[in-house]
Parts: C-alpha cells; sequence; structure tokens
C-alpha cells in the first residue's frame, strides 16, 4: 500500500509500506517475541532496536535494517526525521501500540523496532583493545561500549562469559556504539592470548595494583575489566602483565564496573 503523510505545508512524503500487521499472532511478530531470546538470536543472526535515533544513527553510518517495524503515530511524529530512511527501505510494517507492546522490552515502548543482521567488525591491533570478561551485567556492558566510543577506544573483545552483546537492555545502554566499534567474541581467550603477542594487557582490580594515576602506559595497550562482583577471573588475571586501580577513601569498598571503565578509558586515552 502507498502511505501519505503531511505534517506540514512544506512537504508531503509518499512511502511504500510493505503491510500493515494487525495481530500479535502475526508470524513476523512472533519472530521479533523470539529475538528477545539468546538463543533465537545465535540461531537466526538477527537482533533488533527500539531506539528511533540509534536507528538513524545506524542508517548514517551505512547500517541498513532488515525490516522495520513502526506505529502510525510515530510516523506521523517522526516523518521528517523518517524520511530519508524510509525512501531506502523496503520492508517496513505498521503495527499498533498494543502489538508493539506485545513484544517489547522496554517499560514504555517506543513505537519503533529495526530488526538488523548481526555484523561482527574485526578489532584493528593497530590500536589499543578493551577486553571484557563475565560482564553479566547488560546494562553495565551497554555502557562500557557508549564510553569506549566517546573517549576513541574502538576495539572491544566480549569473552564467552559475558552478557549477550545483543540483549535489548545492553542495546538500549550502548545506542549506536554496537554499530560504530570493532567488536568480537572470545571463546576461551583465543583472541586475549593474540593479543598479548601485540600489546601489554593491564588488568583491573582493587588490591596489589598500580594506581590508575602512575600508569603510564604505552601507545598499545589492552585493558581488562571484570565481573561486577567477583573481578577478573584467575585465568584472565594470569595473562596480566600489570595489574591497575583508582585510589579511594576507605569508606567505599569498590566501584561499579562501568564507573570504573568510565574513569579508566578517560584517564588513558590518547589526545
Amino acid at each position: 500500500m502507498i502511505f501519505e503523510n503531511s505534517n506540514t505545508s512544506e512537504y508531503t512524503m509518499t512511502i511504500m509500506i510493505s503491510n500493515t500487521i494487525t495481530s500479535s499472532s502475526n508470524e513476523k511478530i512472533k519472530f521479533l517475541r523470539k529475538l528477545g531470546q539468546k538463543k533465537y538470536r545465535d540461531d537466526s543472526g538477527m537482533f533488533y532496536v527500539e531506539n528511533l535515533k540509534t536507528i538513524c544513527d545506524a542508517f548514517d553510518s551505512g547500517y541498513i535494517f532488515d525490516s522495520l517495524f513502526i506505529t502510525q503515530d510515530i510516523y506521523e511524529k517522526e516523518a521528517q526525521l523518517l524520511k530519508p530512511i524510509l525512501n531506502n527501505s523496503q520492508a517496513v510494517f505498521i503495527i499498533n501500540e498494543q502489538i508493539n507492546k506485545s513484544f517489547s522490552f522496554l517499560d514504555t515502548p517506543s513505537g519503533i523496532c529495526a530488526v538488523y543482521k548481526k555484523s561482527i567488525k574485526k578489532i584493528d591491533l593497530s590500536k589499543s583493545v578493551i577486553y571484557l570478561n563475565s560482564i553479566n551485567d547488560p546494562g553495565n556492558l551497554g555502557t562500557i561500549l557508549r564510553t569506549a566510543l566517546a573517549f576513541d577506544f574502538c576495539n572491544i573483545v566480549i569473552d564467552e562469559t559475558s552478557v549477550d552483546l545483543y540483549n535489548p537492555k545492553t542495546l538500549g545502554a550502548a545506542k549506536d556504539a554496537v554499530f560504530k566499534l570493532n567488536i568480537e567474541l572470545d571463546d576461551n581467550q583465543f583472541l586475549l592470548k593474540k593479543i598479548k603477542t601485540d600489546m601489554p594487557i593491564y588488568a583491573t582490580r582493587l588490591t596489589d595494583a598500580i594506581e590508575l594515576s602512575e600508569l603510564n602506559p604505552p601507545d598499545l595497550f589492552c585493558i581488562v575489566f571484570g565481573n561486577e562482583a567477583l573481578g577478573i577471573s584467575e585465568s584472565t588475571s594470569k595473562l596480566a602483565d600489570q595489574f591497575i586501580g583508582i585510589r579511594m577513601n576507605k569508606q567505599m569498598e569498590s566501584l561499579n564496573v562501568a564507573i570504573t571503565a568510565s574513569i579508566m578509558l578517560y584517564r588513558l586515552r590518547k589526545n
């Protein structure tokens, strides 16, 4: 069908809409609900994003969604912003708010959902690397990714004991960073051991560590952040060349791993 909309007197936009979906039992909507589970994301090689700005930023970075689901309300309110995206898309589906609620992970559904194919970008070993060991909280993982992008760290390695990169809550916290960083997944420390041959590994921990302000790292290094409760695993620690920490007063036992990463990455970034 052809869907026409004119929010202002300045323009009229005509977009080809693939279909209007009126039932939460529709196979495409069932598939979206399945993508909320890691097993189906792994099996299908797909994931979804529920943030309009992230979808627009991904488009500007060259990432085109496989399909888009949007409520008529959001279509009308954001017509100007959506125009270039929809003009370059084929599979666009109009849904209602109730259907949106049936699959959304958000407390207040955004009215838009874009489905993407997973696309892993290999790390560039001519630049420093952030290695994430057993990060269990999706919000922490997403925040670290966003912080890395902000402070010019482009390489991320996530080990197999960490939360899923494509968890909706991870993506919600990471925003467009997931599309702009080089991110690889490690298994049994295969990549970490390879990284060690190219650069020193600094592991973060609370005790028996060099204070961050005293560290003078080379241009190329790998920094490891560990589990929120247990820290870095023993096997990962054995690969570290040096341990670093943040000096705190005795009233505070530790910092959240995402906060720790923010402080350290800001301090270690190259001007």
